[in-house]
């Protein structure tokens, strides 16, 4: 008896440590950003000063391409405030799942042998479906010689959304994990979702998405950094307003709620499009912040790139179309995460301008803005330090933090070397242009990608540009001297230096993919250990 007491005051005293730590941390977040908060309002006091106008068309153009990544950032600070984890809760017992996998023509067969052996393994009773359209006969064959039910799907409009549709028509069970298939899942995978749908009201359940391949390369490693703080805090953070949205792999799925808007999205950003219009239906979402999977990211810069253009041209249709149509349905937060969520790809616009300002100002004399290169760094220095910070801090809440903490830089050269891609999806937006839906390369291709072709521009140009400084305004006329020792244009040379210097980690990455050689990474993947190896 005595045992069992001291057993319940030590839950008890544990329970109560945890909360307190994490309303600890929660308060040195808010301290942080309220301060981050009183850092930009002091910016925008030096900011948004008469003086500082030069040409007010250009400086609005600037103001507003500065200003919008600032919003950006206070909006994600805000969302940090609200990260939550969902408690662990056992799975529903005696519950029908299945698990929806698709393959495509070009996919490589022994990655199918590799992910359908682990979903054999997972241990919650479950049918497993292959949503095939490769017209191979061996796809079927590794179906059922690991226990899925093939299904022969060609042809279908909707790639494979239109799939996971035609599937939905010709089974009957209550949950669907859709699974891509270059995710190989862990064992226990369905124990750690199933639970949340005790709550009848939650419509679909997201676990994060990590990867057994980030090793290759520069670009997967960028890439994979690219998704820490996304699995991270900022899906725990949506978590904790209602807002949570699905990926496209590890989302399960109750069927009433996808029936209850028509099934599965079909677009580019499929995942995306079923989210918001659940979360409009009135669906609840959980996210949980576990790895029970690991796939493949993409190896090479042309493949990443690629996968970009579709994700910027399916997200644009979201904000286009989608948000405009359910915004009255949405919650505030939703209609904000949304927004959020849906501009991150106009990035390739605002970014494109940013870049063109010092070059308008060496080669046609315009410039936007009377600023003190100096004076701007120094005013701008205590908003970029709390944005450090934060970002730092908020890394507690990253999947697995021990691997996952850093500045990830590698993340942020591929996001500016992506700016031309960017760039690309949004202008096929404005006039609905079409793009297939072309799955992500499985292995890198060792070629060099004509998406780097607008950095080498990029960096032919700043040369050319600092060469054209130096010579014209120091050797020919005195007021050409005077100009070159003047703080604008020192200043203006040092913003566009940073901008040279950041495309050198893309052009890195484009030179590395094209001496990368095919491998089939999941090949070395032990199943009997499937999360010790994977974990790794």
């Amino acid at each position: 008896m005595g045992r069992t007491s001291n057993t319940g005051v030590n839950a008890l005293w544990q329970y109560r440590a945890a909360a307190g730590t994490a309303t600890t941390q929660r308060l040195r977040l808010a301290v942080l950003v309220v301060a981050g908060c009183g850092s930009i309002l002091h910016l925008a006091d030096w900011w948004f000063r008469a003086e500082h106008v030069a040409s007010l068309p250009l400086f609005l153009v600037l103001t507003f391409i500065f200003w919008w990544g600032i919003l950006r950032m206070v909006v994600l600070w805000i969302s940090y405030l609200r990260i939550s984890k969902p408690p662990q809760k056992p799975a529903l017992p005696q519950r029908r799942v299945a698990i929806f996998t698709t393959s495509s023509p070009g996919e490589p067969l022994s990655m199918f042998e590799k992910t359908l052996a682990a979903c054999a393994r997972i241990t919650y009773p479950h049918t497993t479906y292959l949503l095939d359209d490769t017209r191979d006969p061996r796809f079927r064959e590794v179906a059922e010689r690991n226990g899925a039910v093939w299904l022969e799907l060609v042809g279908l409009p909707g790639a494979k959304a239109g799939k996971i549709n035609a599937a939905l028509q010709r089974t009957d069970e209550e949950f669907i994990l859709v699974l891509d298939p270059d995710h190989i899942p862990f064992p226990n995978f369905l124990d750690e979702v199933l639970g949340y749908f005790e709550d009848e009201k939650v419509g679909f359940v997201q676990v994060a998405q990590a990867y057994y391949n980030q090793y290759r390369s520069f670009t997967a490693r960028g890439a994979a950094e690219q998704t820490y703080g996304f699995y991270g805090p900022t899906q725990m953070g949506m978590n904790g307003l209602n807002c949570a949205v699905a990926i496209g792999a590890n989302c399960t799925f109750r069927r009433t709620a996808l029936e209850s808007i028509g099934g599965h999205g079909i677009g580019l950003a499929e995942d995306l499009i079923t989210a918001i219009r659940m979360h409009a239906a009135g669906w609840k979402s959980v996210y949980n912040p576990i790895v029970v999977s690991r796939g493949l990211v993409p190896e090479d810069l042309g493949s990443f790139c690629k996968q970009q253009l579709k994700w910027a041209r399916g997200v644009h249709e979201v904000l286009f179309a989608e948000v405009p149509r359910l915004w009255p349905k949405l919650s505030f937060w939703q209609r904000l995460s949304y927004l959020t969520v849906g501009t991150y790809y106009v990035s390739g616009a605002t970014m494109l301008l940013f870049l063109l300002i010092p070059y308008l100002f060496f080669w046609a004399g315009m410039q936007p803005a009377n600023m003190d290169f100096v004076e701007f760094v120094l005013n701008w220095l205590p908003v970029g330090l709390f944005g450090v910070l934060i970002y730092l801090y908020v890394q507690r809440w990253l999947c697995h933090p021990q691997e996952e903490r850093g500045l990830h830089w590698r993340g942020m050269c591929l996001k500016f070397a992506c700016w031309p891609v960017f760039f690309l999806g949004f202008v096929l937006s404005l006039w609905n242009g079409r793009i297939p839906y072309i799955p992500t390369a499985k292995q890198a291709d060792g070629r060099f990608t004509w998406f780097a072709w607008p950095l080498l521009v990029h960096q032919l140009l700043f040369i050319g540009t600092l060469l054209y400084v130096v010579v014209e305004r120091a050797y020919y006329t005195p007021e050409a001297r005077l100009a070159l020792s003047s703080g604008d244009t020192w200043g203006m040379m040092a913003f566009a230096g940073i901008a040279y210097l950041m495309t050198l980690g893309g052009l890195f990455a484009a030179y590395q993919s094209s001496k990368l050689t095919a491998e089939e990474p999941w090949a070395t993947v032990r199943l009997p250990g499937i999360s010790c190896q994977l974990a790794s």
